[in-house]
């Protein structure tokens, strides 16, 4: 696929500003043995961009990884979530920070969270870096919000499409 048909949506010098805009209002809670999960694979370029921006606040959290689905092999959600790789640390009596790429039904992070109160964890927030609110089927409102998201299939910025375009330094549209 050609580049020159990806049309910028939100730069990475505006997702940058607001990763540090985020963790101001992360850090400005106070978590007590912070514990950032990623969920995987959509999330790991701005879960890394974001717990380097949290180590450049003075911030010093702990990182682990989850993959969870609900798409199986289509590409519309299936309404069930299951585990493919679950996190290795404890949770019990930990702030958690599940971090995702982008929020639309809520099923899996509803799912994630339910999961992480249920061991234990102190708190469980959300930080997604683009929300969908007109495609959610669970009431789920996040904690964190990078940007609200057109209703558009987007990539970039660790999203792709067929496995392609992750490696983009911003979120776009692939134009027809």
């Amino acid at each position: 696929m050609d580049r020159s048909k990806i049309r910028v949506l939100f730069s990475a010098e505006a997702i940058a500003q607001r990763q540090k805009e985020l963790v101001s209002e992360i850090a400005g809670t106070n978590p007590e043995r912070l514990l950032v999960i990623a969920v995987l694979k959509g999330s790991f370029v701005f879960a890394a961009d974001l717990i380097r921006a949290m180590d450049a606040a003075g911030m010093a959290p702990e990182v682990e990884f989850m993959s969870l689905s609900s798409y199986l092999e289509g590409t519309v959600s299936s309404g069930s979530v299951r585990i493919l790789h679950d996190v290795e640390s404890p949770v019990a009596d930990r702030d958690v920070l599940l971090v995702d790429d982008i929020l639309e039904s809520g099923r899996t992070l509803t799912y994630a969270k339910d999961l992480l109160s249920a061991r234990g964890a102190r708190s469980v927030r959300t930080c997604v870096l683009l929300e969908k609110p007109g495609k959610r089927a669970i009431n789920l409102q996040p904690d964190y919000v990078g940007f609200v998201c057109p209703d558009v299939f987007v990539v970039g910025y660790g999203m792709d499409v067929a496995h392609a375009w992750r490696q983009l330094p911003f979120v776009g549209v692939i134009e027809d």
